[in-house]
């Protein structure tokens, strides 16, 4: 029985940094939960410090819970009006885009904190803000305007490899994709590389941070499931690729390369599920609007979000990072250009002479000059873009081709046969994946990016050529 006591310090690994919340926590398990395992016991609390709010009437853990309550005492206590009118947004692709997904923009545009909005081709109804919605305020930052899997992001390697290597090597890549990368909820690298992330002070000082160390500790140079992908590919410029902000100067070719969209894993997720439930409790907002629910910047609370998020975006990076170290060893090393972006996420931008936080959930930051990547799907090219700091879309283009099927949908529409077809003819080798992914579910891409004419410059293409993906569920 002794393997399965906690100690003070096991606590403070979870993030139990108070002697009363450690008190009540220990008692509590020595005395109540005495007979249950140690990982039991470790499961539980964790539970009550993210869903405090789930045991507050807890017959024996209600006291514990309480300590991970924040009590506001400037919490309104009516729900807040949202505007009956909607603000102004721009729609790009207006053809592309259903109007459910224009009619939750707009309610979105109703709250009172919304300054300006854009909404990309790509755009599809989400949870709160429709993926491809770009949201700005002032001072509040909205967890579900960032998303679930903050950070989510694209990452190219580009390598002086032709791409006949791709041919050549094709089962030994193949095996390297399947050996170097994990996908999907509770899958893990093995024997993952050390990264100086975990030495970084918010691990220490941000409670819900430092409760979810081990997880990321854990996940690291591992991707999610769904749309996630690690691809090799062929990268094509038709002319001269020069980027002064970068320093870029390749001459016009094919070359080898590594694709890789994920996000910030399981910690990113359980950052954002945190923050949106305290900013649910002190934001009360009407049933249409309560996941947009918002912190103001200067307080405790949205500080540590605005400090946490962009954590976790560097967790996310770190993550990619890993995966093209360990798959550059298979092509021939250092690439000679990297070109990587963030599309959910907020950052406080310049907009109009006035200083906002600009939320994009599902797009890409398109600054003048600012490179990103767009994937099309599993078949069709991405692109690499250049913005052109288009204000009128709050620098934003579009994160992908945007879903043009739910994955139900999707399933009913083409077979397991029909898509191995498919990627034959396309001489694609696909790992993983399943049906609801398939090309179809997807909006044409090259009609997307026309769309976008005036908000991005198309500097060059990816083809996929092996596709990884979580296994078909």
């Amino acid at each position: 029985m002794a393997n399965n006591k906690l100690r003070g310090k096991d606590l403070s690994k979870l993030g139990y940094t108070t002697p009363k919340s450690k008190s009540i926590a220990l008692d509590y398990c020595n005395r109540i939960a005495k007979h249950s395992t140690k990982k039991e016991k470790i499961s539980l609390l964790e539970d009550v410090l993210l869903n405090a709010e789930k045991y507050k009437d807890h017959d024996t853990l209600g006291k514990l819970a309480a300590e991970f309550i924040i009590v506001n005492d400037i919490a309104p206590k009516q729900i807040i009006d949202i505007n009956k009118e909607s603000g102004d947004f721009n729609v790009f692709g207006r053809e592309h885009v259903t109007s459910n997904t224009i009619q939750q923009m707009s309610t979105a545009m109703r709250l009172p904190i919304a300054e300006k909005g854009a909404l990309m081709p790509d755009a599809h109804v989400g949870y709160g803000l429709p993926i491809g919605g770009v949201l700005a305020s002032k001072n509040h930052i909205i967890p579900y305007g960032v998303g679930v899997d903050i950070g989510c992001r694209m990452s190219l390697s580009i390598y002086d490899v032709r791409p006949a290597y791709l041919d050549r090597y094709e089962y030994q890549l193949s095996e390297g994709l399947i050996g170097n990368t994990a996908f999907g909820s509770g899958n893990a690298i093995e024997n993952p590389r050390s990264d100086d992330l975990f030495d970084r002070p918010e691990f220490k000082e941000i409670p819900i941070v430092k409760s979810l160390m081990n997880k990321a500790i854990q996940q690291i140079g591992s991707s999610g499931s769904g749309n996630h992908f690690v691809e090799f590919g062929k990268v094509v410029f038709e002319q001269d690729f020069q980027n002064e902000q970068k320093g870029f100067n390749i001459p016009n070719g094919e070359y080898v390369g590594i694709l890789s969209h994920s996000g910030s894993r399981g910690f990113g997720a359980g950052i954002a599920q945190y923050y949106t439930r305290l900013a649910k409790e002190s934001c009360l907002l009407p049933r249409e609007v309560q996941h947009l629910a918002w912190l103001d910047i200067h307080s405790e609370a949205g500080a540590e979000y605005w400090m946490a998020m962009n954590l976790a975006g560097d967790y996310a990076k770190a993550c990619h990072d890993h995966i093209h170290y360990r798959l550059g060893k298979l092509v021939g090393g250092k690439p000679i250009a990297k070109i990587e972006n963030h599309h959910n996420f907020a950052w406080k931008e310049k907009i109009e002479d006035q200083e906002l936080i600009v939320h994009r959930k599902g797009a890409t930051p398109a600054h003048k000059g600012e490179l990103g990547v767009i994937p099309g799907s599993m078949i069709h090219p991405g692109y690499i873009v250049s913005g052109k700091g288009e204000v009128a879309s709050l620098n934003s283009a579009s994160h992908g081709a945007g879903r043009e099927l739910s994955r139900t949908k999707a399933k009913n529409a083409i077979t397991r046969s029909e898509l191995k077809k498919i990627l034959k003819r396309e001489k694609v080798t696909l790992i993983g994946g399943g049906v609801d992914e398939a090309p179809i579910a997807y909006k044409n891409i090259d009609n997307v990016i026309k769309a976008q004419k005036n908000l991005i410059n198309i500097e060059g293409k990816f083809y996929p050529r092996i596709v990884r993906m979580d296994k078909e569920r």
